[in-house]
């Protein structure tokens, strides 16, 4: 008579974590027992029960093409930054051929308006107003001290090191845009030197969007740099 023990069994079923936890586990459970595959079934969306390979099928396909939209929107946004890299390298080659003061003020209204496409554009320098009566700019250029009461509504942003994005305050707006200020929706604040020490750039823009707080600043900041530099020349 054969002594080999039987399996025992209980009497209450296996707990579906049990069964969750065993094919974690057993990740090759499948494979070694591929006929449960067409037996199995999982409802659909249409509400037809469909076999697990196919539900398998369709949660990679889903997959493709997430990560397909993930794709293009990482190439979209390589294709936006070489096209904002060109525009940057355009307006330092054309600092760079600037002679005066006057020129380099022109310079970067020019990129700023048409290399940016800015819909509003004020470059603030700090400084006694009557040393730059030579810089005819009209709105785009305003020169002022930097202790002046104006510069108030400023002062954290004069204070920090970087750029500042987002919807402006009343005052800040009808300093820089004057009867413009109502067609902003969003502002772009970009320091020129370390707190601002030369000015500031300030960009404006009609869509509330164009200019946020969780937007990259990298290319705003590479621009104050760029200007800056041009600007200590004279």
């Amino acid at each position: 008579m054969s002594t080999q023990r039987k399996p025992q069994f209980d009497d209450e079923e296996i707990s579906e974590s049990a069964i969750r936890d065993y094919l974690a586990g057993h990740p090759d459970f499948f494979e070694r027992h591929a006929s449960l595959l067409d037996a199995l079934s999982l409802p659909h969306a249409s509400g037809e029960a469909v076999s697990l390979v196919e539900r398998q099928v369709s949660v990679l396909r889903q997959k493709e093409l997430k990560l397909e939209r993930q794709l293009k929107e990482l190439i979209e946004v390589a294709r936006s930054n070489d096209v904002i890299a060109a525009k940057i390298h355009e307006m330092t080659l054309q600092l760079l051929a600037t002679s005066d003061l006057k020129g380099t003020v022109s310079a970067v209204e020019e990129a700023v308006r048409s290399g940016f496409s800015a819909d509003q554009a004020v470059l603030v320098l700090f400084g006694d107003p009557s040393a730059f009566e030579d810089v005819d700019a009209g709105r785009f250029f305003h020169a002022i001290g930097r202790d002046d009461p104006a510069m108030k509504p400023f002062g954290t942003f004069l204070a920090g090191n970087g750029p500042r994005c987002g919807q402006a305050r009343d005052t800040q707006l009808d300093f820089l845009f004057h009867r413009d200020a109502e067609e902003v929706g969003s502002v772009a604040l970009v320091p020129l030197g370390n707190k601002s020490q030369i000015g500031f750039l300030a960009i404006g823009s009609a869509d509330t969007d164009r200019f946020h707080p969780g937007m990259s600043i990298d290319f705003l900041a590479r621009v104050g740099d760029i200007v800056a530099a041009a600007l200590r020349r004279f």
